[in-house]
């Protein structure tokens, strides 16, 4: 997906002279103007720089294209570049002209690798082949005070990075373009100083791009040496051959590596300085590639072969590669789940009823929840529930279960397996003379509660209840809303999987409802519905949606009769039960902040 913002501003310059394209993004670099980088941040962006041979070559070559490369990716704000990764061929031949002309070229900026392809050493020969003006330019001297810099194999040409970003470390290798047995026994080394780290191996020569992608014989060397068998390694970069291409192998613990093959240096003006940014995405799973020249961007590129290398758009170029990170790394750096909270640090002097499915509030234990079972009310307000099965529904419609959202006090929850055709389900009830009953809220409330739905999510379960008092509107007065047989308040979920709540205040005949936006399926949410006494407000995952009721709202027209878990009531008479998990829930009688919510009480 492209980021506008950063992308006007670094193409901004296309519609200008080029004497009036230095933007702020595209100027030189000066001491102390890098922008900071948000090491935690849940978005950053990890560039690539490929084969840069033509534009650095003694023979007769510009430069210019690969300075504004690096301009570019040491001023872009917006992407919060941690790293900048160089694939080999710096240079053609690898003299000590050429050289000196990259020294001067890579110069401050973002932390960097550069690793040595074939036309950066003498032809013929490996990791093994001793001093080198590539050596001597881009060796451990380069690198020592980089925050990022983790070492060199002694054969001065294999060294490896640890960078900081959203949050944890991950480790870069950059690799000779001809690894030895013995530089890979080195890497391997590295690999298992770093177990707990995701790894992103970069080299010369691994995938091939024609005539379709795949490992080059040194490619599978490595795949067979060193990657398959390290589940760290996830994601690998290389260059050397064209056209770009991409490719997924599955390595020995039956996970995706994504194989990757970026150069340029067959278009036009030697890839003009072509840089690609690699974009996580931590909260949407997702990794988003998108290739451009910085050069020709900041020129006016009205020819026909600078307008068609400014910017790449093709399969090949221009992607979105999705990863669940916690379920692929999770095998050797398990996430760090918050501990359980006891319900001393949640429940205040406003909270009216919490319940929590663990040891704490529930007789926990592995499979079908009996009828009768009670989740305790941890106020001590003796607002107490009792499961009980819908219909003729068996023994399996309600179970405990050990899942839970990360942010959730108590560590679990119970699944609920209602449906329709035929109505099946089970709820969990307060009692008949519970006094949560009968409250009225005028003054403010605050419910919330933590759900997952199944992935697949498969047959109708539109309109089924997660929440709610039992009654009829009707018997309220209410008579402007919906139906006079839905209940003055319940927690409910559509066919689009949109969150809908809706309420009868006190005051006034209406049914100010709420919307949600579609909720994911196979991953916990969590809602809070907040009233000020005046209106209502919906939160999903801490964020504030859009469709809010508009309405005036004050309080909430119960009718003394209980309130409900599982399931939403029509015209006194449960039809379907919810369908998924629900876990910790919890009603305060005032508006709370986002801040005070179950994932982050204060």
């Amino acid at each position: 997906m492209t980021r506008v913002g950063r992308r006007a501003l670094l193409h901004a310059a296309v519609a200008v002279p080029a004497a009036a394209a230095l933007t702020p993004a595209l100027a030189p670099a000066v001491a102390g103007a890098t922008p900071a980088v948000d090491h935690d941040a849940g978005r950053f962006t990890i560039a690539v720089l490929p084969d840069t041979q033509y534009l650095l070559d003694e023979g007769g070559s510009d430069p210019e294209p690969v300075r504004a490369a690096l301009r570019a990716v040491a001023r872009d704000r917006d992407a919060n570049v941690v790293f900048l990764a160089h694939l080999g061929d710096v240079t053609e031949h690898g003299t000590e002209a050429e050289m000196r002309l990259a020294d001067s070229v890579f110069t401050g900026g973002v932390p960097y690798s550069v690793l040595a392809g074939n036309h950066d050493v003498p032809s013929g020969t490996d990791d093994r082949r001793g001093p080198t003006p590539h050596s001597r330019t881009f060796g451990p001297e380069r690198f020592r005070r980089m925050p990022t810099f983790g070492g060199f194999a002694p054969d001065g040409y294999n060294s490896y990075h640890v960078l900081r970003a959203g949050g944890r470390e991950w480790l870069v290798l950059a690799l000779d373009w001809r690894v030895s047995e013995q530089g890979a026994r080195w890497a391997q080394g590295v690999l298992d100083e770093h177990r707990s780290l995701p790894a992103i191996l970069t080299t010369h020569d691994l995938v091939a791009g024609s005539p379709r992608a795949g490992l080059s014989a040194h490619g599978r060397f490595l795949w067979d040496t060193l990657i398959r068998r390290n589940d760290q390694v996830f994601l690998t970069l290389n260059g050397h051959y064209w056209p770009s291409g991409r490719t997924t192998l599955v390595n020995d613990h039956g996970h995706d590596v994504h194989l990757h093959l970026t150069n340029y240096q067959d278009r036009y003006y030697g890839g003009a300085g072509m840089v690609r940014f690699y974009t996580f995405d931590l909260a949407r799973g997702v990794i988003d590639v998108e290739t451009f020249s910085p050069w020709l961007l900041s020129r006016d590129p009205d020819t026909p072969p600078e307008a068609e290398t400014a910017r790449l758009s093709g399969d090949a170029d221009r992607f979105t590669v999705e990863i669940d990170f916690r379920e692929r790394f999770a095998g050797f750096a398990p996430p760090a789940v918050p501990p359980s909270r006891p319900a001393s640090a949640v429940v205040t002097r406003d909270t009216v009823a919490y319940w929590r499915f663990d040891a704490a509030g529930f007789p926990a234990a592995a499979g079908a929840v009996a009828a009768g079972a009670v989740a305790r009310d941890l106020t001590g307000r003796g607002n107490d529930l009792t499961a009980q099965r819908l219909h003729a529904s068996g023994p399996d419609v309600l179970t405990w279960s050990d899942e839970h959202h990360d942010g959730q006090p108590g560590h679990a929850s119970l699944r609920f397996d209602g449906g329709r055709n035929p109505d099946r389900g089970a709820v969990l009830r307060t009692s008949d003379t519970a006094p949560l009953n009968g409250m009225r809220f005028e003054s403010g409330y605050t419910i919330e509660t933590f759900f997952k739905l199944p992935d697949p999510f498969v047959g109708d379960h539109a309109w089924m209840g997660l929440l709610s008092w039992e009654g009829r509107a009707g018997d309220a007065g209410k008579s402007a809303g919906w139906s006079d047989d839905e209940p003055t308040c319940s927690l409910n979920l559509s066919g689009e999987r949109f969150l809908q709540f809706v309420v009868y205040p006190v005051p006034g005949d209406a049914d100010p409802t709420s919307w949600s936006h579609a909720v994911p399926v196979g991953r916990w949410t969590h809602v809070a519905v907040v009233n000020d006494g005046r209106r209502t407000t919906m939160y999903v995952d801490g964020a504030r949606i859009a469709r809010n009721a508009a309405e005036e709202s004050r309080g909430i027209s119960t009718l003394g009769r209980p309130f409900a878990l599982g399931g939403t009531q029509f015209a006194l008479r449960y039809g379907q039960g919810f369908h998924g998990w629900i876990g910790d829930t919890r009603i305060t009688a005032r508006a709370l902040r986002p801040a005070q919510f179950l994932t982050g009480t204060r």
